[in-house]
């Protein structure tokens, strides 16, 4: 599910609080054969597909893969690749924020804005098709008709479709719906105190099929020849580097910020508001950091990008026949699926899977080492590409087709066919090992369970490792009732992974496997950065007679008009004697030697903490760090450094049953092999799979450089370009070639757990290990800080008592000021941390203390 949407979907509490499921209430038959033991291919609606692999609309095809990690790098390929474009350009979004700058920062990239981009391409005659998750307005703040009519009126030749449409039933049903939401918004414990009619009536329905759900699938295509897709939706709060920096002020000079309006988001202070003027941030960057954001897409060049292609003109036209048939005629048309030409997909052997594809690389391998076996960790040169199929979650609702849920298939026989780990990185880990764990459908616990339970009774050697967000990224203190659907997610995380009775862990114990943790761990991310509140901003705004925060938002208006601002423009406040040039004025008469943000210390090779300079004083200073998790949007697996799973499809039953969430998602093959080694022996990896692997454990262990916004390299380019690049046998890629051996694993352990205990003590972040019970919550975290969306009132009292706004350090447990909390903060390489699998284990129920809901729909948060 997308940033932001959850929490703001109707829900209920889980398991046996739930008196009746989206079927009961809606009449919809549930489909998931995403379980162990049940093959698609012996369900009639399947048999247009069943002979293809995980029964995909697709058959296997090939071509050549580039990853990116993380949102600079990949938004800066797509700004090359629709530069570039000549004849057509294809855009499937969740969310699509036009005035998103694809090259930062946007006071040197003014053309790199998005839709400045696609106006110039429509301009060269390019035509430019866009499709976007039609949200409900109530529940959702995407706001896509801001982003149809903000991008239709740039040019003729750019076309916007919304779907789907939310067709609400009865003139008495929405005189209930206005009263009943008269009051508040559709956000948190509010949305579901509504009535089931004025609910049903809000989403309303199609094909019998209440569309509760949403377009999740992100995708670009240029000239029917490339395409980007993934975890990243080109919008507001999704563009990041390595580094991660969490902090943006920069009184020295305005025009260095990185992160404009509400494209500096943290959605656990405030969620995104009236985004068509994005300018208009609540979230105060001298007071607040923003939420790091973790990512991984792909661009890929060859026959894949054909079944990529037919599945975009599929959705079009079926929207098209929906939607425009008898609705403002010639304005829109049907696209032809042969426009780019008849697609040739490269058929593979069904058995050239995981045995198949080990045994293509040892003759490779045998070829290239002769009789030795010595390794030296050198990719051979690319192959003439990889083998990828793409695969899909849709049904009735989203495409007009029979449900498929080939991305599931997919997970489930990648898992139960892993010879060594496997590694998930997912936004979502909610599944179920038993039906017992309805509503919960989906299965992929299932077979992780089987695999470690089969090496465990084989006395094998079998790692899985899972990372994802220590919580849902959702405004508001996790006690509070407007957090009840946070916490709803969260319960159904935890009762997925060690409680409620058949989770992994749980399972694995009646299973026989009395150390679970041998062969299955879960991981979070975090950082921490310095907001530059010296006292350069103190006698910047004294001299100008301008508040940074004002000629902030001055400086977001201006860029915010992008290559349309006209200086003279008299509708327009900015420009020559605006807040925000008054404020750079004053700003170029002095020097603030400052750093912006310190993230770079916790890099590879990064300073010490006491190394950067500071003006001002050393209270200042210490009140001006702050900490927030790294919220983990990936939906990514890869298994024995051979295979990727890479796309925009989350580890739950919306993004898994098909019938729910549409996605995509690719299949990753790459024969080009890697000789290394796996726990000690020698062994094959393809190039692909090990690359982005390494690539990720490094950032996560802090074994990466710091990374600049505007230095980019070959990593920053489109397939079509250049490969990936990758360090091959540096000390740092030493350090983890090897996933299985005990030498990374106690590297990987340790940097977890200390990383843990430092963020812990300095910032007392929830969810923690230390907090077991609410009384532990009030102890741990409630006392110390003033909670995102406290009352005005509330807020003055709780600064009176000492406390300190959420994110920033615990005063009190350095005595020594900050120079013993920089002693303690040096510690720190890297993200990664344990999750805290004991927060709240001693709560019967989470996710209703002290609440009455109705009964709605569990399905919902699943």
């Amino acid at each position: 599910m997308g940033f932001g949407t959850l929490l703001k979907k109707v829900g209920d509490k889980v398991g046996e609080k739930v008196s009746s499921g989206l079927g009961d209430i809606f009449g919809e038959e549930k489909h998931s054969h995403t379980h162990i033991g049940h093959g698609c291919h012996e369900d009639d609606s399947h048999a247009e597909y069943r002979d293809n692999r995980f029964c995909s609309f697709a058959p296997q095809s090939s071509g050549h893969a580039k990853w990116y990690v993380d949102g600079a790098s990949y938004f800066w390929a797509v700004s090359m690749a629709l530069e570039e474009a000549r004849e057509s350009i294809y855009i499937l979004d969740w969310w699509l924020s036009p005035e998103l700058y694809l090259r930062r920062p946007p006071a040197r990239n003014a053309q790199y804005r998005l839709d400045t981009m696609l106006k110039a391409a429509a301009e060269r005659g390019v035509m430019v098709y866009v499709i976007v998750y039609k949200e409900v307005p109530q529940a959702l703040t995407l706001d896509s008709l801001h982003t149809k009519h903000a991008l239709e009126a740039l040019h003729p030749n750019i076309k916007v479709f919304r779907h789907p449409d939310h067709t609400p039933r009865g003139n008495e049903i929405l005189s209930g719906l206005a009263s009943s939401f008269q009051n508040f918004s559709l956000t948190g414990a509010n949305i579901m105190k509504a009535s089931k009619e004025s609910l049903q009536s809000l989403y309303g329905g199609s094909d019998d099929m209440v569309l509760f759900w949403a377009h999740h699938e992100k995708l670009c295509l240029v000239d029917g020849t490339i395409a980007f897709m993934g975890g990243l939706d080109m919008c507001f709060g999704r563009y990041d580097t390595n580094s991660h920096p969490i902090a943006d002020a920069h009184p020295g000079n305005m025009d260095d910020i990185v992160f404009p309006g509400q494209d500096y988001n943290n959605a656990r202070v405030y969620d995104f508001e009236d985004v068509q003027k994005w300018e208009n941030n609540k979230l105060d960057r001298t007071k607040s950091s923003r939420m790091g954001w973790s990512d991984i897409s792909i661009s890929l060049s060859g026959p894949i990008v054909d079944s990529l292609a037919i599945h975009f003109v599929d959705r079009w036209n079926y929207i098209f026949d929906d939607k425009y048939t008898n609705r403002d005629a010639g304005k829109y048309q049907r696209l032809v699926r042969g426009s780019h030409g008849k697609p040739s997909h490269h058929l593979l052997p069904d058995g050239e899977f995981f045995g198949g594809l080990q045994h293509h690389f040892s003759r490779k391998m045998h070829r290239y080492l002769g009789d030795e076996e010595e390794t030296d960790h050198r990719p051979f040169q690319p192959s003439d590409g990889a083998h990828i199929q793409l695969c899909r979650s849709s049904s009735k609702w989203s495409s007009g087709l029979n449900t498929e849920h080939s991305i599931a298939n997919a997970y489930i026989q990648v898992i139960t066919n892993a010879r060594h780990f496997v590694y998930i990185e997912n936004q979502f880990f909610i599944t179920a090992t038993a039906d017992a764990q309805k509503p919960v459908a989906n299965k992929i616990g299932r077979a992780i369970v089987d695999r470690i339970v089969r090496a465990h009774n084989a006395h094998e050697d079998f790692q899985v490792i899972v990372l994802m967000p220590a919580v849902p990224a959702f405004a508001g203190d996790l006690k509070g009732e407007g957090a009840l659907g946070t916490r709803a997610i969260m319960e159904f995380q935890y009762d997925s992974i060690n409680r409620g009775g058949n989770s992994i862990i749980e399972t694995l114990k009646k299973s026989g496997v009395q150390d679970p943790h041998r062969y299955i761990n879960f991981y979070n991310l975090r950082n921490y950065d310095r907001i530059n509140t010296s006292a350069v901003m103190g006698e910047v705004e004294r001299e100008s007679g301008v508040s940074y925060e004002a000629a902030r938002r001055d400086y977001d208006n201006e860029y915010e008009r992008g290559d349309e601002y006209q200086p003279n423009d008299a509708s327009y406040s900015g420009g020559p004697g605006s807040q925000y040039h008054r404020y750079q004025e004053a700003a170029n008469r002095h020097s603030d030697q400052t750093w912006d943000t310190v993230s770079a210390a916790y890099m590879d090779a990064g300073p010490d903490l006491h190394s950067i300079p500071w003006n001002g004083t050393p209270e200042s200073e210490l009140d001006a760090f702050v900490s927030e998790q790294l919220y983990i949007h990936t939906k990514v697996l890869i298994a024995d450094d051979q295979i990727v799973i890479c796309g925009s499809a989350n580890l739950n039953d919306r993004s898994q049953l098909g019938n729910h969430d549409s996605e995509i998602a690719v299949i990753i093959e790459d024969p080009t092999p890697v000789r290394t080694t796996m726990g000690g022996h020698v062994y094959t990896a393809s190039a692909f799979a090990a690359s982005l692997r390494r690539q990720l454990y490094r950032r996560h262990l802090g074994l990466l450089p710091d990374q600049k916004c505007d230095r980019p390299n070959s990593n920053w380019t489109p397939v079509t370009r250049d490969p990936n690049e990758y360090d091959w046998g540096s000390p740092a890629d030493i350090l983890v070639r090897d996933p299985m051996d005990p030498q990374f694993r106690a590297l990987w352990t340790e940097t977890a757990r200390k990383n843990t205990e430092i963020f812990s003590r300095a910032f007392h972040p929830v969810p923690n290990d230390h907090v077991r019970t609410w009384d532990d919550y009030d102890n741990f975290f409630s006392k110390y800080f003033v909670v995102p969306g406290e009352a005005p009132e509330k807020a003055a009292e709780a600064y009176n008592q000492g406390k300190v706004d959420y994110g920033h350090v615990v005063r009190e447990e350095f005595p020594g000021g900050v120079g013993e909390l920089k002693d303690w903060l040096r510690g720190i390489r890297g993200n990664l941390v344990e999750m805290p699998l004991q927060f709240l284990i001693d709560v019967p129920d989470i996710a209703v203390e002290g609440l009455a809901l109705n009964t709605l729909t569990a399905e919902l948060y699943t």
